[in-house]
């Protein structure tokens, strides 16, 4: 009860008090105080982001100029404008980047798409180098963790997406694809390997979606978030499930679900983390 009281008078009466007091002691507005004292990075831009700043990138230049102004903030402060500049683009991009995905994501896996259809043989190339695909339609694509004998069936949820970030991790750390899919085969504890890279594509669009990736990304980028940033959390989380499945020995496949989404309540924990960076290493 008290909490709620003292949340209540805090905003209602205190806080323009001590915000003017603030501003009376160091000659600086809030947004000052925010942008120059804290290191870059998600604490930061998550600041301004609580301030109420939403804007598109083509916007930014103009709303930093805005905000200077009404701040009564002279132009020789550069460190304010520069680190204002980045924060804003960096909200900025997060939107965009996450309009980018959704639109990838709603994009249906068209076998006569020939786009689609290279892609998908890269997909094989990459992990079978040494075994020929026979057929377009065929039952060898259980040996890279796909359902049944056409792969489109499995792409569904996710659309090119689920394609476009398997691709991704298999040709820029394709080692590390090799062996995760040839652990994937452990005769006790093995799991299809392309069915739950696509089922780790949704986590991670559904961690983009909800916003949980902006102190990551944040971190990770000083400016526009793009799609790369994306495609390099997923082979984080591909490469890190892997390990945490075999830690965690299962008894079967069947409970698959139950540590799926284990692992996913671990992702959300280091994410809360301000200083947080999850990626691999080139």
């Amino acid at each position: 009860m008290w909490a709620h009281v003292w949340r209540f008078l805090y905003s209602h009466y205190f806080r323009f008090w001590l915000k003017w007091l603030l501003r009376l002691l160091t000659g600086k507005c809030e947004l000052q105080r925010l942008l120059g004292g804290a290191e870059p990075g998600a604490r930061r831009t998550l600041s301004v982001l609580r301030n109420a700043v939403h804007i598109e990138e083509a916007e930014v230049e103009k709303c930093v100029r805005d905000v200077m102004k009404a701040k009564k903030i002279g132009q020789k402060d550069t460190r304010f404008k520069t680190n204002l500049h980045i924060s804003l683009l960096q909200i900025s991009g997060y939107k965009k980047l996450y309009l980018d995905v959704e639109n990838l994501r709603k994009v249906p896996y068209d076998s006569e798409n020939e786009e689609h259809e290279e892609q998908l043989i890269e997909l094989w190339n990459l992990l079978m180098p040494h075994e020929n695909l026979k057929a377009r339609i065929s039952k060898q694509w259980c040996d890279i963790g796909f359902q049944g004998d056409d792969p489109k069936t499995d792409f569904r949820g996710m659309g090119l997406l689920g394609l476009v970030n398997l691709v991704y991790f298999s040709k820029h750390y394709t080692s590390e694809a090799r062996q995760i899919l040839s652990r994937s085969n452990h005769p006790k504890l093995g799991y299809s390997y392309a069915i739950v890279g696509i089922n780790l594509t949704e986590m991670a669009y559904s961690l983009l979606k909800n916003g949980a990736l902006k102190g990551h990304l944040y971190n990770m980028v000083s400016g526009l978030p793009q799609m790369e940033h994306f495609h390099q959390f997923y082979c984080y989380l591909v490469y890190e499930f892997d390990k945490f499945w075999f830690e965690e020995e299962p008894e079967s496949i069947m409970h698959f679900n139950q540590y799926r989404e284990k692992f996913h309540e671990k992702i959300k924990g280091l994410l809360l983390d301000y200083s947080v960076v999850l990626t691999l290493q080139d």
